[in-house]
């Protein structure tokens, strides 16, 4: 394989602390984000709960949301200060309350405040800040209108793009229809890096397993995995070794549910309830028979406090 990155999506709701460190079980080597956390929740709220993780988890990028320049900034250079790889600004969301707000997708809309929002973020931390972002919004026109976007965040000092190559329909369209009903236009974003070639691109959009990722990578610098990643999680127990060369892999779908269920007695004693930690184990058995038992079984384990004598009675739960 190239030097090409393989990364997993910030996705709300299934990239948090417990999500990623079931990641880290499948692969030691994608590139991990956190999912996207407001730049005012950063300077104002318990930066401790929404910023710490795991060493195991890097590399790993935080993707901020915001649409204020001073903001943006003061919030990467607390990001970068927590030890992340690198700092994400979220261009892409297309959520209505990431609207209301005035950030996300929403801010392709604004091209010039989004370069403001960047070169703040590039100023302030001196580790790399890169945009995930779509390649239009509404009425916008991928073909006149996407490049100009990207030369003007690339002079405002970004040097990596993220594009999940479809529209985003802010006007008629729910966000989750907004994942799949506006076409992919993979050809947008092949473009881009050819005319471009000195910025990083990658690939997002679609992406459902890992020879699917390798067959569209073509020249750009990266593919990105979305929800495909949780709905069959176990298909990344082979991109360390089909996309990085690298031997490791699990040994079996139960050695990560034993991984799993310490991971969740450990932030049980913190006072999680196990179903943060667990949740994430639910689709592990995809495909296999006897994996819609173990989902039930597990649905019904991880709504109770967990103790320690209850680990060997889940982890028989394995089929």
């Amino acid at each position: 394989m190239t030097d090409a990155v393989l990364s997993i999506a910030p996705m709300m709701g299934y990239t948090d602390r417990a999500g990623r460190y079931f990641l880290r079980r499948l692969t030691k080597h994608a590139h991990l984000y956190t999912e996207m956390v407001a730049a005012r929740a950063i300077l104002h709220g318990d930066r401790e709960r929404l910023l710490a993780f795991d060493a195991c988890e890097q590399p790993l990028a935080l993707q901020i949301g915001g649409n204020d320049p001073g903001e943006l900034a003061s919030a990467a250079k607390i990001g970068a200060a927590f030890g992340y790889d690198k700092i994400n600004l979220n261009l892409g969301c297309p959520s209505t309350r990431v609207g209301e707000a005035g950030f996300g997708a929403f801010l392709m809309g604004e091209p010039e405040r989004a370069a403001r929002c960047v070169r703040a973020m590039v100023g302030a931390v001196d580790v790399p800040v890169s945009v995930k972002c779509r390649i239009g919004i509404d009425e916008q026109d991928p073909g006149r209108d996407f490049v100009p976007f990207i030369e003007r965040l690339a002079e405002a000092g970004c040097g990596e793009f993220v594009v999940h190559a479809r529209m985003a329909w802010l006007k008629g369209l729910s966000p989750k229809e907004n994942r799949t009903l506006p076409p992919l236009q993979y050809d947008v974003v092949y473009r881009l890096k050819e005319t471009h070639p000195h910025l990083r691109i990658h690939l997002n959009g679609g992406i459902e397993t890992l020879e699917q990722a390798q067959s569209v990578l073509r020249n750009l610098d990266g593919v990105m995995i979305g929800r495909a990643a949780f709905a069959n999680p176990w298909m990344l127990s082979q991109a360390d070794r089909l996309w990085f060369r690298k031997d490791r892999a699990p040994s079996g779908r139960g050695e990560v549910l034993e991984e799993m269920l310490a991971h969740a007695l450990a932030r049980a004693r913190a006072g999680e309830m196990p179903r943060a930690s667990l949740r994430h184990c639910m689709t592990l058995y995809k495909g296999i028979k006897g994996g819609k038992a173990f989902r039930r079984k597990l649905n019904d384990a991880m709504h109770a406090p967990l103790a320690e004598n209850q680990l060997a009675q889940i982890a028989q739960l394995s089929p």
